[in-house]
């Protein structure tokens, strides 16, 4: 057998050796909570009409649901897959005010009142999906655990501190420095050059938010159709007919809130977004006493890069989850386990020899200037483009649109958009991710040379 031949098969068995027995392509979150197909899809019927449609059944979509439900109007919720099988049950489960335009940046492009608003907001944001979980009483894991932001160069340090102190003087968000002598304090690691820790960011159980989000919008009588494509909206007078693979429905009010599952048919909505896919592993059962040597705080970890690397440990068992190649074409994530496996362990040497238990993708959604939009034509509103951001602006978004649906409290956003922007020729295909991904590393190599 020639060289070439040996090599493929040792490469095999290498990729081979990094699964653990009980190795699922799922997301790890679906072991608590398994997404699920509704009555309402069972049957198949669809009704004629509501006061509301709901198209996206995630975070946003559930909680506007809820709150409109709660106040007697009649919500239909339509999603394209089995109820929780998108994002909300794939993500990571960070929570945190961060998007990829500091304070500074938007302040030389936007002005200083207007990036402090966005960053008022997202802590407005991070605060409420606390007080949210609190008072809904959902078991989800929930825990204000900090943040440390590893630094991947001298230079990529120097940026984070002037970020930091910015948004410290100007919005009070407190930090504390970690110096490059003492990151292992934080993180079994030498492949940062210092960094910060955020002390008031957190961490949740999606699949568990989630699925508690459901329980209650259908003891509110929510009704949930899953398999469900909604093949266009059409305005009707004072109301809108939903046009969908089970039938049509008219309703008062239509709130769109697919995000990176943004269907091609709703054309001015995919024009805007820009899907594209992350991918997280999670590691097998490991030793407590490894745990607490790797990531001795239990916080959430990230790097400064523009493509970050992220690690946490699992809230409900003694796993690390890992995600990173975020852009990567690939409609699976199998053939990134082991990319991905080299790369944590990287980070983490002591993970060498450490098994995958899961590993899986799913769709984000970014937008051409980098920020999250809500937005209303006529009765059909919408919140797309979280940049990152989609469990806390999630939430907060629900809670606006179910608001403004029923005329009631402030309604006011920053995010607020009289102007969402789109690329010419552009119609929600989004073949340059990969290149834009390439861009922002080689980016990142070039502030590490500074």
């Amino acid at each position: 057998m020639n060289v070439p031949a040996l090599n493929r098969i040792d490469g095999e068995r290498a990729r081979r050796d990094i699964f653990a027995p009980d190795f699922r392509e799922e997301p790890y979150w679906w072991t608590a909570a398994m997404p699920e197909d509704t009555d309402g899809a069972a049957s198949g019927y669809l009704p004629a009409k509501a006061d509301v449609v709901v198209v996206g059944a995630g975070i946003t979509g559930i909680v506007a649901a809820i709150h409109l439900a709660r106040s007697g109007l009649d919500v239909v919720v339509l999603d394209s897959q089995r109820i929780g099988e998108g994002a909300a049950r794939r993500n990571a489960g960070f929570i945190g005010r961060t998007l990829k335009r500091s304070v500074g940046w938007l302040t030389k492009r936007s002005g200083r009142e207007h990036a402090l608003g966005v960053y008022r907001e997202l802590d407005r944001a991070l605060k409420g999906v606390e007080s949210f979980v609190r008072e809904e009483q959902i078991e989800c894991f929930h825990r204000t655990c900090g943040r440390f932001i590893g630094a991947n160069s001298e230079a990529h340090l120097r940026g984070l501190v002037d970020d930091l102190e910015d948004m410290r003087q100007a919005l009070g968000f407190e930090y504390q420095m970690v110096q490059p002598k003492d990151v292992r304090s934080e993180i079994a690691s030498d492949r940062y050059h210092g960094g910060a820790v955020i002390p008031d960011l957190g961490s949740i159980h999606p699949g568990l938010y989630h699925k508690g989000l459901v329980d209650r919008a259908k003891t509110a009588g929510v009704r949930f159709y899953g398999r469900t494509t909604v093949n266009a909206i059409e305005r009707q007078g004072d109301k809108h007919s939903v046009r969908t693979s089970a039938g049509d429905i008219v309703a008062g009010h239509v709130v769109i809130t697919t995000n990176g599952y943004t269907s091609a048919d709703l054309k001015w909505y995919a024009r805007r977004v820009i899907p594209f896919s992350g991918f997280i592993l999670a590691t097998e059962v490991l030793p407590e006493d490894l745990i607490e040597r790797v990531l001795p705080k239990r916080r959430t970890y990230l790097d400064t890069k523009v493509n970050i690397d992220f690690i946490r440990p699992a809230p409900d068992s003694s796993r690390i989850l890992f995600g990173g190649m975020t852009g990567t074409k690939s409609t699976s994530a199998l053939p990134l386990a082991a990319p991905l496996h080299e790369r944590l362990v990287g980070i983490l040497p002591d993970l060498k020899g450490v098994r995958l238990s899961r590993a899986w993708t799913g769709f984000c959604a970014g937008t051409f200037d980098f920020m999250p939009h809500i937005g209303r034509e006529a009765n059909v509103h919408f919140a797309l483009g979280y940049n990152f951001a989609g469990i806390p602006i999630g939430t907060h978004f629900g809670m606006l649109l179910a608001n403004r649906i029923l005329e009631r409290g402030d309604t006011r956003s920053v995010f607020d958009t009289d102007r969402f922007p789109t690329f010419p020729f552009y119609r929600g295909n989004p073949w340059f991710v990969p290149m834009a991904m390439r861009y922002f590393d080689w980016h990142d190599r070039r502030i590490a040379r500074e």
